[in-house]
Parts: C-alpha cells; structure tokens; sequence
C-alpha cells in the first residue's frame, strides 16, 4: 500500500493535471432548481456550512438551490431520499464524510464513501462544554464527576452515531467513565437542551456552540484537538489532550455530495464551481474564524484522501462498540 503522503502528492498531480483542460470539458447548465438536503435539523453545523456553499455557488449556476432539511436517523434519511433520486444531477447531499462512510456498516443504508463525489468545505472539531451552572470548571472536574458518578452525568448530542457521540466513546474508551447519553435530531437542539439544562454536558462541534459560548451560556471546557482553539470574541480553549495526552483527537469533515452515476458534465462542472467559488471564498474563510473551524475546499480524489481517516476511526470505532452490522474489513476499510 503507498504511504499516505506519497499517495496524496499523486492526487495532487492528477488534480493538477485535470484543473489544466477542465475548461475544454463539456459543463452542465441546470435548467431547473438543484434539491440540496440537509439531513440534520435547520441551525446545526451542516446546515450553516451547506447553506453558506449554496449562495456561493446560485449565482455561477444560474439557478436557484433549494435547501430542505430532513433528519432522522442520524442523518440516514435525509441521505437516503438522494440516493433514492434520479441520478440526473438535480439532487444533492451534505453532511459529514465520517458519517456517509458508515452508513453501510451500521446497517443504515448500503453506501459507502466511495459511491459519492465529494466537495469538501471544513473540517470542525468537537469541544465538550458544560450548563455554566454546574460545579465543573475544567475538564479535570468533569472527568472527576464522570468516574464518581458512572452513568449519571447527562452529554446531549446529534444522535447515536453523530460526531459528539463518537467523540465520548473516545473519551470513554481511553478513561474508562460511564455516561448517560441523551439524543437529539441534530446539533442545534443538543447544544439548545444543554444550554436549557436539560443535560449537564454536551460534546458537539465548535461551529455550533460558538454563539452561546460567546453569550456565557455554555461554559467550555475542552476542544477535542492537539492545539488551543480560538473562538473569536471569546478566546481559547484548552486542548483534551492537557489532560490525555494519548487522545488522538481527529476532526470531522463536512461537504456537499453528489452521487455517482450522474452526468459527467455534472461532475466537470462542480470540480469547476469548486476551484473557482470556494477554494479562497472570503465568506467561507470568515466563518471558519469566526466558528472555530477549518477551511478545506478539496474535492475529487484529494478529498477523499484527506478525509478517508476519519471514515477509518468511526467505522472501527463502532466495531469496536459493537454497534457495526458489517466489519470494517469485510468492506474494505483497513484499521488506522
């Protein structure tokens, strides 16, 4: 197997290569509006990112992209109705690499990464915040709390396999605590019911609690990364790793996908759309500081390759918790 820097300098060339004679290539002109769903409830960190995306890209388009949020399932559903529409480049998907890349070994849908174009825009990490009226005022008390009280400390996030869950599985599995895990149908109303103190806790993407961290309604306490994280207007947040150095900390990629089997024009003319609108896109720069994420306008073979790692952790992840209907291996997904 080649290493994965030799493999991506590769996928660098070959990008290159393609971007040189993409404008000889036949594009699309959609001649009615594009359905792009959102499988997650309207405010979380898909939505905000994809609905961001969508205007940048009507106006190259010439048409109208119409964004529809459907959730359930951990965002199965809202992914399936795609993969249940005419392969004609007129509906669309979202969300996050690590989730599509799942689907088939949790049982959800038979897809994996492989059966979509990806389109890249951030990758976000997780913090762990708390109910500022809580006693806990570093990660070092929450953790404390967690092993004092198994079980018993309520973490409320997107869903059974959403990123705040595998986020305390990580947690979980290198310290050992016990929780109670309380579900939502997307990010915002998870970061909503701990702010209302429905739940003590609650571990989801920086992009989505930025607002209520800046407003002191939530009072964070770690960002699952190596390095601080700066939320502007507020500050930094401690890295996890001040306190398990071996937490290997991984961030979630999120983008729009297309399924494959659409017209090649489709796919010309997204690659196009990609390099030309996003890739430096002021707005989309902007947001990233301004929540606390990551810019990562890749596409094509180099965003799979970039983003095939979280896919990796989540898919042995859910193995290891006994939660797969699929082993990794059987479907080709080596352990990282």
């Amino acid at each position: 197997m080649l290493k994965k820097s030799v493999f991506l300098t590769i996928c660098l060339i070959l990008i290159f290569s393609f971007a040189i004679t993409l404008d000889a290539q036949e594009l699309w002109k959609p001649n009615k509006p594009i359905t792009l769903i959102v499988p997650w409830s309207a405010g979380g960190a898909t939505d905000q990112i994809t609905r961001l995306c969508a205007g940048e890209l009507e106006e190259a388009l010439g048409q109208k992209i119409v964004i529809v949020n459907q959730p359930g399932a951990s965002g199965s559903v809202g992914t399936k109705t795609v993969m249940d529409a005419a392969k004609d480049g007129y509906t669309w998907a979202s969300g996050a690499v690590g989730d599509v890349g799942t689907y088939k070994i949790l049982g959800f849908l038979d897809t994996q990464v492989e059966d979509w174009h990806i389109y890249l825009n951030v990758a976000n990490v997780m913090v762990i915040s708390v109910h500022p009226d809580t006693p806990y005022q570093s990660f070092e008390d929450l953790l404390k709390a967690f092993k004092e009280k198994p079980g018993k400390i309520t973490v409320s996030t997107a869903g059974m396999i959403s990123a705040g869950r595998i986020a305390m599985e990580g947690i979980k599995n290198v310290t050992g605590i016990e929780y109670e895990h309380v579900t939502y149908d997307g990010g915002a109303p998870a970061v909503i019911a701990c702010v209302a103190g429905e739940t003590e806790v609650t571990a989801q993407l920086a992009s989505e609690q930025a607002d209520m961290i800046r407003a002191g309604k939530l009072r964070p306490l770690a960002v699952l990364a190596e390095q601080p994280l700066e939320i502007a207007d507020f500050g930094m947040i401690d890295p996890i790793t001040k306190w398990l150095p071996e937490f290997e900390p991984t961030p979630s990629y999120f983008g729009i996908f297309i399924p494959r089997g659409v017209p090649d024009n489709v796919v010309n003319t997204m690659n196009k759309l990609w390099r030309e609108e996003i890739v430096g896109n002021e707005k989309i720069i902007a947001y990233a500081k301004d929540r606390g994420a990551i810019v990562v306008p890749y596409w094509g073979l180099e965003g799979l390759v970039r983003s095939f790692p979280v896919v990796q952790f989540y898919a042995w992840l859910y193995y290891g918790m006994g939660k797969a209907e699929e082993s990794p291996y059987d479907l080709g997904i080596a352990e990282p």
